[in-house]
């Protein structure tokens, strides 16, 4: 008998298998329809979506909770938003495919947000959502329990008004905080770091009254301060604070802390302006005109008006607070949504230091070459002077050492021979480079005049500093910028050389302090030039002792500017009104509503013919940006007409989507940069 079966005769021994046949699902006995927002960036899909709810996920499918379902063939991500009886699709629904977790991380109050906030910049919401709700640590939520124990309970009312005792609308304000009628305010903050302390005092006169705070900040520095301002307000446990740093499972956890009620006060970053506080009775912006609070993802929501409508919606007190004021705060002053918040003339000048520019008429009958002079005689003669009894700050705009080079004879700016972009130098003993394509050009010569050298025409502040350790050999230079940035330095003598934003704060305040380089902020092709001039100026002499204290600050710019006149009598309230009546007589933002179209020429223009725009509407463009073919149009109407400009715009998009197109345009509603 042969060992080997014959493959026909071995298959009459084998047992037929029999296929399992899945087990009929039943739905869920009450509220069997789930409505589910699916995880799809497509325009024309942004809707919810109808599914049923198996008995078997009755108990976890609760709303906010995230889910799966079977979406156009794949299995997609979302968030379960309610549950109804009925559904009015007329056809079979298909079964929520799977509960992720029946946590309820999407509360309703932030659902309804994140809807607002994708219609008024012509978004969706699944874009919004991905903003609002952090992506989940499965560990993290088994740590602790679903609920609190017991609801966290308020701290005693504070016992003092605090720095606003400073300001004459500063106690009317915390009364109305504590008896809960929702004041919101514009406030122009005092030089010096009692804003910090400011911001506690409101958070805990409203957590007092027994309801939450949310306070969002530019950067993880001015957090820090402002957690330490909280815990020493309030003590530990009553606040929690959100920033990038902690790292995605550490930020869940306290995020996953407020969601459950275990904290009623947050301070974050900008991310933090969806924390899901319960009860929110106040918002709290500071530096709202810092551009890190415009989110750089679609649909590019700006912290102010995502605050805004919280506190509008919810009926919740709303402070934008600043050492400047934004012409967007003064039209919420101007419209009479928000009231002015400011101290009175002699304190201001008591607070703040005494500002000279470089180049006023006194200075230039001194020394002639204070005009075109890097550092003329009066900025080393404060520094020198001031230097003695503490730091002095050097703000440069620019980081990097020499970031633009020309011809040393006929100062042709020098260019890349490959690629034509800009030659920079990292150090003084290294060979120009190309910013663009990193070609290093060695033997570089000038294409007008054939001279083979080089000087700089924007100077860095790894280069300044080398200038500063020249000039002062006997003071330590400290640089703050991109690469390392100082969260504070001693208030020992030195040299503080800082790109804007950056300051590194010191202990009682810098004895003094320079600006250079103003043209490079003033100069620039932007709306929001001299805006952001001034923003960045003030924060840097806010930081300043006050004059009284014998504390300086020299600018170099030309001292008839408004922007320098404005710090210099540090009055940049009446500087924010005038450049609003400018831009209102001009027809640009605030004073109305803009949008950019910005992709390929053709597809612009394509998108253009197909938006029905609002009668008022007006099209500015298209025009080339960049080197390729690129084009940017904009459209402008007035204030009342944006919800129809947004809603066009989201129509027209969906329409592109619904047909498939496979170039798309990036449409952005309220753009920061319009010039």
């Amino acid at each position: 008998m042969s060992d080997q079966t014959d493959p026909g005769e071995a298959a009459l021994f084998e047992v037929p298998r029999t296929r399992k046949r899945p087990r009929p699902r039943r739905p869920a006995a009450a509220l069997s329809v789930a409505r589910v927002a699916v995880d799809t960036p497509l325009p024309h899909l942004d809707r919810p979506f109808d599914y049923r709810v198996p008995e078997s996920l009755d108990e976890s499918a609760v709303p906010g909770c995230r889910v799966r379902v079977r979406f156009n063939g794949q299995t997609l991500d979302g968030f379960l938003l309610e549950r109804v009886e009925e559904s009015e699709f007329p056809g079979r629904l298909a079964y929520l495919h799977q509960v992720v977790s029946p946590e309820p991380v999407l509360t309703p109050e932030i659902a309804a947000l994140a809807r607002a906030v994708a219609d008024h910049y012509a978004g969706t919401l699944s874009d919004v959502l991905r903003l609002a709700v952090p992506p989940r640590h499965a560990r993290v939520e088994k740590e602790a329990p679903a609920s609190p124990a017991a609801p966290p309970e308020p701290p005693a009312p504070p016992t003092d008004a605090g720095p606003w005792s400073d300001y004459p609308a500063g106690r009317a304000f915390l009364a109305a905080l504590d008896a809960d009628r929702a004041p919101r305010a514009v406030w122009t903050a005092l030089p010096g770091p009692q804003w910090r302390d400011a911001i506690a005092v409101a958070a805990h006169t409203v957590l007092a009254a027994g309801r939450g705070v949310l306070v969002v900040a530019p950067d993880g520095r001015d957090v820090a301060r402002l957690d330490a301002a909280l815990t020493e307000r309030l003590g530990a446990g009553h606040h929690v604070a959100l920033t990038a740093e902690l790292g995605p499972a550490e930020r869940y956890r306290r995020w996953l802390s407020v969601l459950r009620g275990h904290v009623r006060a947050v301070v974050g970053t900008r991310a933090a302006m969806f924390a899901p506080v319960r009860d929110l009775g106040l918002v709290v912006l500071w530096d709202d005109g810092d551009d890190v609070h415009s989110d750089p993802h679609a649909p590019y929501p700006h912290a102010r008006t995502v605050l805004s409508l919280r506190a509008h919606r919810g009926r919740a007190a709303a402070l934008l607070g600043s050492h400047t004021r934004t012409v967007e705060g003064a039209l919420l002053v101007e419209s009479g949504w928000a009231h002015p918040i400011v101290a009175d003339r002699g304190l201001v000048r008591r607070r703040a230091p005494l500002v000279r520019a470089a180049g006023d008429d006194a200075e230039l009958a001194r020394d002639e070459a204070a005009r075109s002079a890097r550092l003329p005689s009066l900025a080393l003669r404060v520094a020198r002077e001031a230097a003695r009894s503490g730091p002095v700050l050097f703000q440069v705009p620019r980081r990097g050492y020499l970031d633009a080079l020309a011809c040393a004879r006929c100062r042709t700016p020098a260019r890349c021979a490959a690629c034509r972009g800009p030659l920079a130098l990292r150090s003084a003993h290294a060979m120009p480079y190309c910013r663009w394509c990193g070609h290093i050009a060695g033997d570089w010569r000038c294409p007008s005049c054939e001279f083979p050298r080089l000087r700089a025409t924007v100077v860095g502040a790894r280069r300044t500093a080398e200038e500063l350790g020249r000039a002062f050999p006997a003071l330590p230079v400290r640089t703050s910028g991109r690469e390392e940035v100082l969260a504070e330095v001693p208030a020992a003598p030195a040299l503080v050389v800082a790109t804007p934003g950056a300051e590194p704060a010191v202990a009682g305040g810098y004895a003094a302090a320079v600006l250079l380089d103003g043209w490079a902020l003033l100069g620039r092709a932007d709306l929001r030039a001299a805006e952001e001039a001034l923003r960045r100026w003030c924060n840097a002499a806010a930081l300043v002792r006050p004059a009284e204290e014998g504390g300086q600050v020299v600018v170099l710019a030309d001292a008839a500017l408004p922007a320098v006149q404005a710090l210099i009598r540090w009055n940049p309230a009446a500087f924010a009104e005038r450049e609003l009546a400018e831009r209102r007589e001009l027809g640009f933002p605030p004073a109305v509503t803009m949008a950019s179209v910005t992709g390929e020429a053709a597809r612009v223009r394509e998108f253009l013919d197909q938006v029905a725009l609002p009668p008022s509407a007006e099209l500015l463009g298209p025009v080339p940006v960049g080197g390729d073919d690129t084009e940017r149009a904009l459209l402008r109407v007035r204030r009342d007409a944006a919800r129809e400009l947004s809603a066009a715009l989201k129509a027209a998009g969906a329409a592109r989507s619904a047909r498939r197109e496979d170039k798309s345009v990036q449409v952005r509603m309220d753009p920061l940069d319009v010039l």
